[in-house]
């Protein structure tokens, strides 16, 4: 007896989610697979990297274990933003969905590409964008610098943000509301960064799995750790899998592997699926953080929200660099002594205690000077590298390994970067990182997309080069990395590989 599913998709987070909910709504019967357990819906919890107990963590919907990185030739090990449960990190997310450019996937003759762009267009691109907007209520102002499609715009931005883009208008740039998926429903505050309770914000979960079981087409099964995607060679057969402490094997006419871009690799790699041009887990890409607050004066403040980013800084002086947006954190005193704590502490001298202590003058002085600052952060664009990839470990599975190195054309870009944001925000600016800093929540390209099954693992819509019937819906597929958070990209090729299915005759 076979089993009743036209597709096994593979994670919940925004590329499952989606894919998943699609398919559904095209008449499929859907099985959608998460390792973590289903959490209660009512639950409002917020990442915690300081908690370590695994049982706790994945009770709470957090990756479980932590991460074993091998970063510039130094290993370390910590709990990154990731999720586990239905929706993925998505739950925990920002929510910020912003369209990338047409030079992120084009290769444009004013702005070379370095990898020869990706093997779908920034035009064939757009109306899944714009359909994964829709699906996400994504709204937001128009970027001047580049309109694109409209959005429903949203709420106005309050005082204090008002001053912030004010300000960088005097200064030249082109400000405006960022992109967020979040619905403004009656009596809910803007619920970035955490597990919201109520339907406010859109995620993996709230815009990908609970409208693709309200079809009645998707089954969720939680707590399946998929310890192997089964195939013979030509095909995939279908998936092998623990729960509860049983070995089960589900099939399927089709498969769509959505864990993330560093767990998709890991499963790809362990199931001895085709790796024609020894690509599979290379290419690991992240943003690289520029956290710095910005003052909009005293009075002004109206406490944390998400509202402000720019892209003046996007592509300049010919370098591939990024956008710039508000992290929806206020700082007061307790969060700028803490943040100078921080950088003190990366230096042996700033750890003692007389350090630690001298760092309250200049937090208080901040303060009580310039008022409250808001948080900002530049998402550098990272590029490919085959030598920056994730490990698997036959042994361990569910064991997330990194070896990442950063190269010296990044660097340079970062310094620029770093140069370009001081001298378009000015003096009301002060970075809040020295060092390197990837952006964890940011991976991508470890199964990267390319016309040529030699250089990628993936066809334009994400079908598996030498398996007719296996696609991957997440980040791994990126070719680059982009400068702009991921998480539109995502859910715009979810769609396509979607589509794909549905139109699949082969």
């Amino acid at each position: 007896m076979t089993d009743p599913w036209d597709v096994i998709v593979i994670g919940t987070g925004i590329g499952g989610g989606t894919a998943g909910r699609a398919l559904a709504e095209a008449g499929l019967r859907v099985l959608l697979l998460d390792q973590g357990p289903p959490g209660y819906r009512t639950e409002e919890t917020r990442l915690d990297p300081g908690l370590t107990d695994p049982t706790a963590r994945r009770l709470r919907g957090f990756w479980p274990d932590p991460v074993e990185v091998v970063l510039d030739g130094r290993p370390t090990r910590f709990h990154a933003p990731l999720g586990a449960g239905p929706g993925g990190s998505s739950v925990f997310y920002a929510a910020t969905l912003e369209r990338p450019s047409p030079h992120d996937l084009d290769d444009l003759p004013e702005r070379p590409h370095p990898t020869g762009g990706w093997p779908v267009s920034h035009a064939q691109m757009l109306p899944f964008l714009t359909r994964a907007e829709a699906l996400f209520h994504v709204q937001g102002q128009a970027d001047p610098l580049d309109p694109g499609p409209p959005l429903p715009a949203g709420p106005p931005p309050g005082p204090g943000d008002r001053a912030v883009m004010d300000s960088l208008r005097a200064r030249g740039l082109h400000p405006y509301r960022l992109h967020a998926a979040l619905r403004h429903l009656p009596g809910c505050a803007e619920c970035f960064g955490r597990k919201c309770p109520r339907p406010c914000k859109m995620d993996g979960r709230s815009a990908g799995v609970e409208p693709a079981l309200a079809t009645g087409r998707a089954t969720l099964m939680t707590g399946a750790q998929v310890t192997c995607i089964l195939h013979d060679g030509a095909r995939a057969i279908g998936v092998e899998l623990r729960r509860d402490g049983q070995t089960l094997t589900l099939t399927a006419p089709r498969t769509v592997l959505a864990a993330g871009a560093l767990s998709s690799p890991r499963l790809f790699l362990t199931s001895g699926l085709p790796d024609i041009g020894g690509q599979a887990g290379r290419n690991l890409m992240f943003h690289l953080n520029e956290i710095f607050a910005l003052w909009p004066g005293r009075g002004v403040a109206d406490g944390p929200s998400k509202a402000v980013g720019f892209r003046d800084l996007y592509h300049a002086q010919g370098q591939r660099l990024g956008m710039v947006q508000a992290m929806g954190v206020a700082l007061g005193y307790p969060e700028i002594l803490f943040y100078l704590r921080q950088m003190l502490s990366r230096r042996p001298w700033g750890r003692t205690r007389l350090a630690q202590e001298a760092a309250r003058l200049p937090a208080a002085l901040a303060e009580s000077l310039l008022g409250q600052a808001k948080l900002f952060v530049g998402l550098l664009e990272d590029l490919p590298y085959a030598h920056n990839r994730v490990i698997p470990d036959p042994s361990r599975p569910d064991r997330i390994s990194i070896d990442y190195r950063l190269s010296p054309e990044l660097l340079a870009r970062r310094a620029l970067f770093r140069r370009l944001i001081g001298r378009a925000c000015g003096w009301r600016a002060a970075f809040l990182t020295r060092d390197p800093e990837p952006n964890w929540g940011h991976p991508c390209g470890t199964l990267r997309m390319s016309a040529d099954a030699a250089t990628g693992i993936t066809d334009a819509w994400g079908r598996v080069h030498g398996l007719a019937n296996l696609w991957v819906a997440d980040a791994s597929v990126f070719p680059t990395s982009m400068g702009v958070n991921p998480s539109l990209t995502i859910a715009a090729h979810a769609l396509r590989v979607a589509q794909d299915i549905t139109q699949d005759t082969r």
